[in-house]
């Protein structure tokens, strides 16, 4: 496999990966596809679609030996079928990218890319419209958080902004910036939440700017259900105020 190409483990990574194109969320396409040849009979169903679709998209699917797919992968989960897909282009934010109405999401701080799929396995059942990462993310380990995501990351528009870059945008075009933080907060249970609405998350060790809070306009905190001195991960902290917002805008 190329250096500069990315593979993508089990099914449902790849037929996210063949939706996601389709349905023009991103450009990353799949050259090939390799699958165990003592699958044929169990695995017949996708191995037919999988050739069906690589007619269409300019894919060949290859049966190989076991051996040579284990060689390939990382993980134990890809059922003998992987995908080796080009590299993805994540566009900047810009005042067009997102929907009028809509729910993005910014998530900082996130220290492993099972995480990071984790929460966006989350947020895209939630009902987000569109992510917004930093320029350093975890998109360069887009197969583990695909398989982490069970295939959400690639039905997702993703975008690139600093934070503060990306409230400014959002705030420009009618969205409520809200922002995950303890000082000057209200319970996120109590606060207006109704779209359009842009949440940013911060990391647990480091939060969120100063200068990025004061660009909020609203700041919401987590309330426990007991004494508890920790923090929720990013990944926990994003689900709740993702489901939150869905709850309000029902």
């Amino acid at each position: 496999m190329n250096a500069d190409t990315v593979l993508f483990e089990g099914m449902t990574s790849i037929r996210a990966v063949i939706e996601g194109g389709q349905n023009g969320v991103h450009d990353r396409r799949i050259l090939r596809v390799f699958i165990d040849h003592t699958k044929k009979e169990s695995r017949a169903k996708e191995i037919g679609y999988l050739k069906a679709v690589g007619v269409e998209m300019g894919f060949p699917v290859t049966e190989c030996d076991a051996s040579e797919i284990d060689a390939l992968v990382s993980g134990t989960t890809h059922g003998g079928i992987v995908a080796e897909c080009t590299d993805r282009a994540i566009p900047s934010l810009t005042a067009d990218s997102l929907p009028k109405g809509g729910f993005a999401v910014m998530l900082e701080g996130i220290e492993d890319p099972f995480n990071f799929g984790y929460a966006l396995r989350t947020l895209y059942a939630a009902g987000t419209d569109a992510v917004i990462l930093s320029p350093r993310n975890w998109m360069h380990a887009a197969g583990t958080v695909c398989r982490s995501s069970a295939g959400a990351s690639e039905l997702l528009p993703l975008y690139i902004a600093d934070g503060m870059d990306a409230a400014r945008i959002a705030k420009d075009i009618g969205y409520k910036v809200v922002c995950a933080g303890i000082r000057d907060s209200v319970s996120a249970f109590d606060a207006d939440l109704k779209k359009p609405v842009f949440l940013i998350v911060g990391g647990e060790k480091r939060g969120i700017s100063r200068a990025l809070l004061n660009e909020a306009d609203t700041v919401v905190r987590l309330d426990y259900g007991r004494q508890f001195r920790g923090s929720l991960s990013t990944a926990s902290a994003a689900s709740v105020l993702a489901y939150e917002i869905l709850r309000q805008n029902r």
